[in-house]
């Protein structure tokens, strides 16, 4: 933390007094993000004001990007009007156009504007304060009791001078997850998403949820965060590069966007491991620490095409020469003698029609050239990479507002696994990337409608095969927190498969309706039906989960794994 500190330091010193209109970041939710992204589609040339391949957004600049769609010719339907609409009132502060104010303020100093319970503006401080709530209840066969989530909070947004804005996001949660998600949590020791939990009613969870950050501009084109959050890389439902699934995480962010290019620099610190009391609940301790940086580069090509190139290293022991924002990570390992986890590759996006993208990644764990190419032997378990391809199609097949996505994801065995204690592509003990770690494929498809302007649904089916391990001291390359050289398989260096170990198969598919009764306040009801089948299982594991909700300024959670 103090050479986290240090360079907060630094980078607060060179923070120009001339700038302003300063944004915090919009917290990273799939349908919000969507909508953004859509309508870049629906243009055909890439947001000329901001690289989407790294997530999140900072709001300043999606209202400059809402100002340009707001007599774009591609908003054309009532419910495109309506969220054009939703996202500029979310985000009035930095728009041009004109946005709502409430009809019936509440108590004339509540909800004047429909996105903020409360608000105050002038030339030095804006603040935005918003209640956090989420309440659900739902059954699933096999169980008396309903399951749970009661979630209460606070958020709060704003900006000091117009220079240094920030953002807070904090509740207090209890739940009682349907049964595939406490079976991994009961497996991993942690809540997908949380960190320290606590045991709730005998069969639920309680934790309290929390992330923050401040952020300004270094400069006219190089703007700098300082918080806890999660980051996202990429245009696909997953990310094989770094994704939202672990546990939010301390980090500085730089990014620089000038002609065609956007370079991003993260520095994380993450939690390596948890302590556990007898009856396996994190106790009181000071847990491991690790540290991690990345940087993109992502390049514009055309109007259509947007590439980017990646590297990334994971440390169990700091060292200041990653804090070079542009140096080659892998040339800085190789004069620390090799003892830190290198990561890089690309990924891509291709808007190739109206309408249409296809997108994809390519993360490269390890590479041994005659392994790789099979020129010394085939299926090395040192052929450690993760891959995803995926097609987006807006409007499809020419229904207003109907909106389709295909995905393919895979990763080889051992892929983000590593030989040295805490440098594994973990963050408290859940996955940087994939749910799945890694020995796996799996098939998404996503169909978005629109019916009505208040209402979205959605449809996710995926398919999912994986080789996972017969006891705790095997190790087939699923389990990323397990070392990548003590297998015990038999099978050598050659031989490996994805799927290798106990071959398990899912077949899931959930419903969600969301119906936006007043800005961000949602009532959600979906379905979610889920098939696995093992070869150490007598019969398949299938059940069925209905649950309806109540959503305040909170992002819904869906657990498709």
């Amino acid at each position: 933390m103090k050479k986290l500190s240090l360079l907060v330091w630094v980078l607060a010193l060179f923070t120009q007094t001339q700038v302003f209109g300063q944004g915090a970041y919009i917290p990273f939710n799939r349908d919000y993000y969507h909508l953004v992204e859509r309508y870049e589609l629906l243009d055909g040339p890439n947001n000329p004001t901001f690289h989407t391949g790294f997530k999140p957004y900072r709001r300043d600049h999606v209202g400059i990007y809402l100002d340009s769609l707001s007599k774009s010719p591609s908003i054309q339907t009532a419910a495109d009007r309506f969220n054009l609409a939703y996202l500029a009132n979310d985000n009035w502060e930095f728009v041009a156009q004109e946005t709502a104010d409430s009809q019936t303020p509440l108590l004339k100093n509540f909800y004047r504007k429909p996105s903020d319970f409360y608000h105050y503006r002038d030339d030095v401080f804006d603040i935005h304060v918003n209640p956090v709530i989420h309440l659900a209840a739902g059954r699933e066969p096999g169980f008396d009791n309903f399951r749970l989530r009661n979630s209460r909070g606070l958020e709060f947004r704003g900006s000091i001078d117009r220079k240094i804005a920030f953002y807070a996001h904090m509740t207090t949660n209890q739940v009682i997850f349907p049964s595939w998600v406490k079976d991994y949590i009961e497996h991993s020791g942690a809540v997908p998403g949380e960190g320290f939990w606590k045991r709730y009613n005998q069969e639920g969870y309680g934790f309290f949820s929390a992330m923050g950050h401040i952020s300004f501009d270094v400069s006219k084109h190089i703007q700098a965060q300082i918080g806890h959050d999660r980051n996202f890389v990429g245009e696909g439902f997953r990310s094989m590069i770094l994704s939202d699934f672990s546990n939010p995480y301390m980090f500085v962010k730089l990014n620089t966007n000038i002609w065609k290019l956007n370079l991003t620099n993260v520095w994380g610190q993450m939690t390596a491991d948890v302590t556990y009391d007898f009856a396996g609940r994190p106790t009181d301790d000071r847990y491991p620490q690790k540290w991690f940086a990345m940087h993109r580069l992502g390049a514009n090509i055309g109007k259509r095409l947007n590439i980017g190139i990646f590297e990334s290293v994971m440390m169990n022991q700091f060292s200041v020469n990653y804090l070079n924002p542009i140096i080659f990570y892998r040339w800085v390992e190789h004069q620390l003698g090799s003892p830190d986890k290198i990561m890089l590759g690309t990924d891509a996006k291709w808007n190739f029609a109206k309408g249409m993208q296809l997108y994809g990644q390519f993360a490269l764990d390890e590479f041994v050239f005659g392994e790789f190419f099979g020129i010394d032997g085939r299926q090395s378990s040192r052929n450690k990479y993760g891959l995803q391809a995926g097609y987006k199609y807006i409007n499809a097949f020419k229904i207003n507002n109907l909106d389709l996505q295909l995905e393919y994801n895979q990763a080889r065995p051992y892929t983000y696994q590593e030989k040295f204690d805490f440098q594994s592509f973990t963050n408290y003990r859940t996955p940087l990337t994939h749910p799945l770690g890694a020995n796996f494929r799996e098939a998404i498809g996503i169909l978005r409608y629109q019916p009505i302007p208040r209402l979205q649904t959605n449809l996710t089916g995926m398919y999912q095969f994986f080789g996972d391990d017969p006891s705790s001291d095997v190790n087939f390359g699923k389990d990323l927190l397990k070392n990548r050289l003590n297998t015990n398989t038999g099978i050598g260096l050659f031989g490996h498969r994805i799927g290798q170990g106990i071959e398990n198969q899912v077949l899931m598919a959930q419903f969600t309706a969301s119906y936006m009764w007043k800005q961000n306040i949602f009532l959600d009801f979906s379905h979610t039906y889920r098939r696995q089948t093992a070869q150490d299982l007598d019969a398949p594991t299938t059940t069925n989960f209905t649950n309806l909700a109540l959503r305040i300024n909170m992002v819904r959670k869906d657990y498709l794994f």
